[in-house]
């Protein structure tokens, strides 16, 4: 993976699973060492429309030699096009 590469919010949970097993932690481990119940691990690696996207975001840092950097937020004006 390339570093300041655009990441979706919707791929962080494939993101923290996947550095997740490479770190060779299981669920368990990683529940244990972020304080959080092994079935909230499970729904922020396998449920991406639940909002845990801190949990996601702290499995990243916590396994992997990334940082996330802030998400980016848009307001358009309602009725006009996309620029």
């Amino acid at each position: 993976m390339k570093a300041k590469q655009p990441i979706q919010e919707s791929q962080l949970a494939a993101l923290a699973k996947q550095f997740r097993e490479a770190s060779g932690k299981s669920k368990a481990e990683v529940a244990r060492e972020l304080g959080v119940a092994a079935p909230t691990i499970f729904s922020a690696e396998e449920r991406p429309e639940m909002s845990l996207t801190k949990l996601r975001i702290r499995m990243i840092e916590a396994y992997s030699p990334y940082e996330v950097v802030g998400a980016v937020y848009f307001l358009k004006r309602k009725g006009t096009p996309e620029t």
